[in-house]
């Protein structure tokens, strides 16, 4: 099935994940988000867990965390 990771089309099969879709689209933005310095969001721009199901045509964002010197999140 088709799924869109940051607007680019992403062939996966029925039953991937979020992460999974991730990490075929690219394995170091899923390593990210398995660290926790990204995350990924739906098409409403709400926070999405990386287990979540994914359905045909989900159109996923992954969002860096912004981090300052000494390892802090910026929002911290």
């Amino acid at each position: 099935m088709r799924v869109f990771v940051n607007a680019t089309p992403v062939e996966i099969d029925p039953g991937t994940d979020v992460r999974g879709a991730v990490r075929a689209h690219d394995p170091v933005l899923e390593a990210r988000v398995a660290s926790g310095s990204a995350y990924v969001t739906d098409a409403r721009a709400i926070e999405i867990a990386p287990d979540s199901a994914l359905s045909e045509g989900a159109i996923l964002r992954v969002v860096l965390r912004a981090h300052r010197a000494g390892g802090d999140d910026a929002d911290a």
